[in-house]
């Protein structure tokens, strides 16, 4: 019963980390409408990084590593490149499509475990992966089409994304997933703070904060809040059920995506953009199902 009680937990923590990422995601897009997307991630990021500070007194006992390290230095700054990526497609295309190209990450990942962790993928995945490309092209052509270049930061959050996967495998192994992800956070947050401080000596026009909206503030208090609490949510289901098995609730994101973006934006996919992501979403569900029963 235990057992069958921590599964449970775990897909109901997944469920509503999967919940919140797309409210987090629209604050951000509406953001973009007073502020440029690199000063949202910096918002973002440290607003993250200022609710981790408690965390980390908290939950000190299951810190395992430094949390300051040159891992979580790179770490963090491939998690500031996803978070610069994703704002950037936020502010111009539909949440939900955005997301839909971004969840090439797994495939990606399954490609780039090759070379970085001599993970060879079997021919059968393989293929799901060229499969799950060419349904991101399907999502990816009309709408560079429409945004331009920025229908491709996606794609560039989800190599970065998968390159952060692959560098938290390898460190997990002399220290605990929270010391990693905190410690990114926090490398991010210092370094993004210095890039907007350095540009903005050199002469980058950004918005005074005394030129912000009202509701601004509370939209980034929010906001932060919720990025904390879904990283609590992500690692505790992780830590109570297996990777595999939580793998496919990840897709419950675009469910989301799209109820947030058609409710607060009135942004909904269009046919192509629906077969592309059934294509992706179902190529990366067969790679998860043939890494778990034969891992070929």
């Amino acid at each position: 019963m235990t057992d069958q009680s921590d599964t449970r937990q775990g897909m109901l923590a997944m469920i509503a980390a999967m919940g919140l990422l797309p409210i987090g995601d629209a604050i951000a897009k509406l953001l973009t409408g007073v502020a440029s997307p690199f000063d949202v991630t910096v918002w973002r990021i440290g607003m993250q990084a200022l609710f981790f500070v408690p965390i980390v007194l908290v939950m000190r006992h299951r810190l395992k590593g430094p949390l300051l390290s040159w891992t979580a230095l790179v770490s963090g700054a491939l998690f500031a490149a996803v978070m610069i990526c994703l704002v950037s497609a936020f502010q111009k295309m539909p949440i939900a499509t955005a997301i839909a190209i971004f969840f090439i990450e797994p495939l990606l990942l399954t490609l780039l475990a090759w070379p970085f962790l001599n993970e060879r993928p079997g021919p059968r995945r393989i293929a799901a992966v060229v499969v799950g490309l060419i349904g991101a092209l399907i999502v990816i052509r009309p709408n560079f089409t429409i945004f331009g270049p920025v229908a491709l930061f996606p794609v560039g959050a989800a190599i970065a994304y998968a390159l952060n996967m692959i560098l938290l495998r390898r460190a997990s192994r002399t220290r605990s997933a929270l010391t990693l992800q905190i410690g990114a956070t926090f490398c991010a947050a210092i370094g993004m703070l210095i890039l907007d401080a350095g540009s903005i000596i050199l002469g980058r026009d950004t918005v005074s904060i005394f030129e912000l909206p009202g509701w601004v503030f509370p939209a980034l208090i929010c906001a932060g809040a919720m990025l904390s609490l879904t990283f609590l949510l992500i690692t505790h289901a992780f830590s109570r059920v297996e990777a595999g098995l939580l793998a496919p609730f990840q897709y419950l994101e675009i469910v989301g995506a799209t109820i947030v973006g058609f409710a607060v934006f009135g942004d909904f996919p269009d046919a192509l953009t629906w077969l592309g992501t059934a294509i992706i979403l179902a190529a990366g569900i067969y790679v998860f199902h043939r890494e778990r029963m034969t891992g070929t």
